[in-house]
């Protein structure tokens, strides 16, 4: 990098990752300019007070090429949060910002010669069909995403998808960490997208020279995560049905587990990779290697709220969901990332930011119609 003052262009500025990327920028001494549509989904009252007066702020969409070839215009690092994202029925537009709008955007900085130095682009743990898993005869095995016709039947587990004399294995598996080598594919259209977010820029890295690296984020939490959009976030969809006084809702037993981690640390890992050359060309893990089943954090947000309501599991499942995944946080380890905040201290700094949002509605509920009438939500048949 150059000694002049680092700037940097981060699109979905005004989000959950985006804006923590922003403000440990500007901490750092960069220039930013921010790029957000600010999709009503998530920022229902438009742009949101935490957006920092000292970023430059545009608002556009990825995929319109005048606007991104503007915002993109003397540049250094690009971090690309800009997503559609969640568990929502929109198939064209899912591929239209994630897919094209980051196909486009390579291309606008290759076809200009623009003097990007770096591109990081979020992708997510969503990348992996299920994580890495151990079965007690063969070992560590990267297991098949589950049917819904074995969830249907009401059977949760991974099972081992070794071949034996042309037999399955099928014992149930343990979860272990999941390393990036672990072959993936995307089974919703949201990780699908991500999977092109993520090879496109890695393979115009490649031709073009330009150093680039995938971020795989596992969940990521925190102040700011919208409290308005009923399909993204476990913490936030949890902790608004317990603030109406209704129950969380697990799907299937509620013994999923996640690796949930504080978009802190999930900010200090973009400017990691930023400044640092060492995991250039590579996807690369972001989380806390620890793993949190749906049912214990449901728990854990019912203490930190005061509000004691047993979750409800209602033999509901959503088809393409993982069951288990912990991320393998070797390889950004080697570059000084390490988790700072426990989930029990995170979930308490949510819980401090949403009560000063003032009356917090139930979204959740009435998107829930809609996504089992599209089959993104079914319901468990037990045998006759």
């Amino acid at each position: 990098m150059q000694s002049h003052q680092k700037r940097a262009l981060v699109t979905g500025g005004a989000g959950l990752i985006g804006s923590h990327i922003v403000d440990l920028l500007l901490r750092e001494g960069w220039t930013v300019r921010i790029l957000d549509n600010l999709e009503p989904q998530t920022h229902k009252n438009g742009k949101p007070s935490w957006v920092n007066p000292a970023a430059e702020f545009r608002q556009g969409n990825v995929q319109d090429y005048d606007t991104m070839h503007s915002a993109l215009t003397d540049i250094d690092v690009v971090f690309h949060e800009a997503a559609y994202g969640g568990y929502m029925p929109e198939m064209a537009k899912y591929v239209l910002v994630n897919s094209f709008g980051t196909a486009q955007m390579l291309e606008i900085i290759r076809d200009h010669q623009l003097p990007i130095r770096k591109v990081v682009v979020a992708s997510s743990q969503a990348v992996y069909s299920e994580g890495a898993a151990l079965c007690p005869e063969h070992g560590h095995v990267v297991p098949l995403l589950r049917p819904a016709e074995q969830l249907r039947a009401g059977d949760f587990a991974v099972h081992c998808p070794v071949l034996v004399e042309g037999i399955v294995c099928g014992k149930p598996t343990a979860s272990i960490p999941t390393p990036e080598s672990t072959p993936g594919g995307g089974e919703t259209v949201y990780a699908l997208t991500k999977v092109d977010q993520e090879r496109l820029v890695l393979l115009w890295g490649k031709q073009t020279g330009i150093p680039t690296v995938a971020l795989r984020y596992s969940c990521t939490y925190g102040p700011r995560q919208s409290l308005f959009n009923p399909y993204t976030g476990v913490i936030a969809i949890f902790c608004t049905r317990l603030l109406n006084h209704q129950p969380p809702v697990l799907y299937e037993d509620g013994s999923q587990t996640r690796d949930l981690c504080f978009v802190e640390d999930i900010a200090r890992a973009n400017l990691l990779v930023a400044t640092s050359d060492q995991l250039d060309g590579l996807p690369v893990n972001v989380g806390s290697g620890r793993a949190t089943s749906v049912r214990d954090l449901a728990r854990i947000i019912s203490a930190q709220l005061g509000i004691a309501l047993e979750p409800l599991a209602r033999g509901e499942f959503r088809p393409g969901e993982i069951r288990s995944l912990i991320s393998d946080i070797s390889r950004i380890r080697t570059i000084g990332y390490e988790p700072q905040t426990t989930l029990e201290q995170g979930i308490a700094r949510y819980v401090e930011w949403i009560r000063t949002q003032g009356s917090v509605e139930d979204y959740f509920a009435k998107a829930e119609a809609g996504l089992r009438a599209k089959g993104i939500v079914q319901s468990v048949q037990p045998s006759r």
